[in-house]
């Protein structure tokens, strides 16, 4: 039996919706969508001096007060900054009041009090291996940030991006871009969710049953040593060719397949040539969207080599 996570869709995912735009047509709907704590979403349309939000849902316009905008504002362990990049942006929030003036309709609304629904229920129902949706929302050479949900933040290190060794998160993905993620761990202790994300694209032997010894393809210099060149052809997997002149890492080539060693998880390559950069990483080649994992290896059965394995467990 397949296991789906509780879901909170990271922000953006409700926008359009036709529950959401239902919730926000009328007065009435949106006293329904106050009693029922419904979490809904609108576009932020500036932040003031006093870091207060002017939200547009549906036909109105609503505003979220500067302690209501985000877990840990209140209390100074989220930062203002934090407020001042949701300007522009689809946001989550519940409504906390609705005040007429002049016969103008203005719905208070509170992010926070979504993020804490949304927290609360996946500190609950959430277990290690779980797979989750997700949206980049930043990226540093130590890790990726994204959105689990409703704008909750969460970091999947730079290491748990992919097999194949990358130098900055950037490397690998680009803001903005949604994914998929499996939870690594749970820290209730200190209301965390941890990520991982590189179980998700496929083993060796899965990654390199998509190529054929004799075919040419492209990738990318990760590493360049005294012995080698190592060529990344997916994110979970690379090649080693000879060392050429003025290879750099980073650099786009092509390269040809000498030979596929399963046995000892290798892949030999020839690089025939250096190709113009891509503005953007390619969208990746998952193997994992849903469900439930249990126990990740890496490494093919009777392979000289362990490889990486990752167990699930709580």
């Amino acid at each position: 039996m397949i296991k789906v996570a509780n879901q909170f869709f990271p922000e953006g995912h409700l926008l359009n919706t036709p529950e959401n735009q239902a919730a926000c047509a009328s007065p009435e709907a949106l006293a329904q969508a106050m009693k029922r704590e419904q979490i809904l979403e609108g576009v932020t349309l500036l932040c003031d001096a006093d870091h207060q939000l002017t939200v547009q849902l549906g036909p109105y316009t609503g505003y979220i007060p500067r302690e209501e905008a985000a877990l840990g504002i209140a209390d100074g362990t989220t930062r203002d900054i934090a407020i001042l990049s949701l300007v522009g942006k689809p946001i989550s929030f519940t409504i906390i009041g609705l005040k007429e003036r002049d016969r103008i309709l203005t719905p208070v609304l509170s992010r926070r009090r979504a993020q804490e629904k949304a927290l609360e229920a996946m500190l609950d129902s959430w277990i290690p291996g779980d797979v989750i949706p997700a949206t980049v929302t930043h990226l540093e050479p130590f890790g990726a940030f994204v959105d689990i949900g409703c704008g909750i933040p969460s970091m999947i290190g730079v290491d748990r991006l992919s097999v194949s060794r990358i130098s900055h998160a950037r490397d690998r993905l680009r803001v903005g871009q949604k994914i998929y993620a499996a939870v690594l761990g749970i820290d209730r202790e200190h209301r965390r969710i941890l990520l991982t994300h590189r179980e998700l694209l496929g083993t060796w032997a899965e990654n390199a049953a998509l190529f054929h010894p004799g075919s040419v393809v492209t990738g990318t210099v990760r590493g360049v040593k005294d012995y080698g060149v190592f060529v990344e052809l997916t994110p979970n997997l690379s090649g080693l060719a000879e060392k050429g002149e003025d290879l750099r890492e980073g650099d786009r080539v092509s390269v040809y397949l000498k030979s596929i060693l399963p046995d000892r998880m290798k892949i030999k390559l020839l690089v025939i040539e250096r190709l113009p950069q891509v503005r953007e990483p390619a969208p990746f080649p998952y193997f994992i969207t849903q469900g439930h994992l249990e126990r990740w290896r890496y490494a093919p059965e009777g392979c000289e080599k362990p490889g990486s394995e990752t167990v699930f467990s709580l």
